[in-house]
């Protein structure tokens, strides 16, 4: 191979890291049973990869080669650990991963990823755990990434994964397909699991962009696995919100990745496509009258779709279908959220009130958005001087670079 395909095949691998690594892992994950065992074997895998591809050529099916790679890599590595363990358990293991993968034809779930998510949401663990978790070990989001999402510090986050993963060895909690019957109750766990990727996808915790394509297309792929696997009104309910949502995406950043608020986009940029699949769904979950928290939360992303501009929004359904969510799933953020659109309905004074009491209590301090949006209403009232100081703590506490070039603007535009 000359150098020019040497070099090609080796991008080809560092593009197949980045696609395929958490979906190898997944199935490495469940084939050897050990979280350890299995990253280690991945990365060897992808080692190899780089040794031979550029020598031999990309494979046809490059993410079937990496399995089988890492599957006898982890073979040599339980082989090596045969000094220090008993021969008959080394020998068992060996011999269970040298066969050929079975196909799991019986099992529910068609997808290893998937599999996995609800393999980790296992009920011996805590609900916080199953998702920080999923997260970090399916998802593949950074310890960062999760402890923003949770509002929880990073050094906490990672403790709470170390504990986790420790409790699945020592109490040698199996790595298997929950049965049909057990899908259910492990159904919330996996919807704030694929929620939260996709928030790190729409709106992404820190770096040079807004929004992270990938993780919101794999949260939305996934959220369309569950749906086929599991059709309970609150898994329509997700994917409803995660499409919604992502029919902004082209709207929400200018050419140059500035953000743009939603009152401001370009509603012509929309994707219809998604939003006729998301109101087709938030309809299907409204009408099953078992419905949750995702399905109010597509209710809302709705009102907002159907809206032709953006002064033609209905800010009272809003504030209506936010006073059904806070009775369902009271919450802080939800809170500051029908704030800002009681300060759309009945003006930006009255939404000052609610975020103002919110703050008192201690709730949001160190959550951005909330400061952001005390700011607005601020500039709004021609309180400059409060508008500039909250504008500074969002500036403070904002990690991402979009976000950061926005509020300094607002700052630039204050009077005086």
């Amino acid at each position: 191979m000359n150098a020019e395909a040497a070099e090609r095949a080796r991008k080809t691998v560092d593009a197949v890291y980045r696609a395929e690594s958490r979906r190898v892992l997944a199935t490495l994950i469940r084939l050897l049973g050990d979280f350890d065992l299995a990253e280690e074997a991945l990365h060897d895998a992808f080692r190899v990869a780089l040794e031979q591809w550029p020598r031999d050529g990309v494979p046809d099916n490059p993410r079937a080669w990496l399995v089988s790679a890492g599957r006898f890599k982890a073979i040599d590595a339980i082989r090596r650990r045969a000094r220090f363990e008993a021969l008959d358990d080394v020998a068992e293991q060996v011999e269970a991963l040298a066969a050929d993968a079975p196909e799991w034809a019986g099992e529910t779930v068609e997808d290893d990823r998937l599999r996995l998510i609800f393999t980790c949401c296992h009920p011996a663990l805590s609900s916080d755990a199953q998702v920080a978790l999923t997260l970090r070990e399916v998802c593949g989001l950074t310890t960062e990434q999760i402890a923003h999402a949770f509002l929880t510090p990073a050094s906490t986050l990672a403790q709470r994964i170390v504990r986790a993963k420790a409790k699945i060895r020592e109490a040698r909690i199996p790595y298997q397909v929950p049965t049909h019957h057990e899908l259910p109750e492990r159904l919330d766990s996996v919807l704030r699991v694929i929620y939260l990727v996709f928030n790190e996808g729409y709106a992404a915790s820190s770096g040079a962009s807004l929004t992270r394509p990938d993780l919101s297309a794999e949260a939305i792929r996934l959220g369309r696995l569950l749906v086929d696997l599991l059709p309970e009104p609150e898994a329509l309910g997700l994917l409803a919100l995660m499409l919604l949502h992502e029919s902004r995406r082209a709207a929400r950043t200018s050419a140059s990745g500035d953000l743009i608020l939603l009152e401001d986009q370009d509603r012509s940029l929309w994707n219809r496509e998604y939003i006729a699949e998301g109101l087709a769904l938030v309809e299907r979950a409204l009408s099953s009258r078992r419905f949750g928290p995702y399905t109010l939360q597509a209710a809302i992303a709705a009102v907002h779709a159907e809206a032709t501009e953006a002064k033609a929004t209905d800010w009272v359904q809003l504030v209506g279908l936010y006073d059904l969510l806070l009775r369902v799933e009271p919450s802080p953020v939800i809170e500051l959220n029908r704030a800002v659109a009681v300060a759309m309905r009945d003006g930006p004074q009255a939404g000052l009130d609610l975020i103002d009491a919110i703050l008192a209590r201690g709730d949001l301090a160190d959550y951005r958005l909330a400061h952001a949006a005390r700011a607005d209403l601020c500039r709004r009232l021609g309180r400059h001087a409060q508008a500039r100081a909250s504008y500074q703590q969002a500036l403070a506490l904002t990690r991402q670079e979009p976000e950061r070039r926005f509020l300094e603007r607002r700052l630039a535009q204050l009077p005086g």
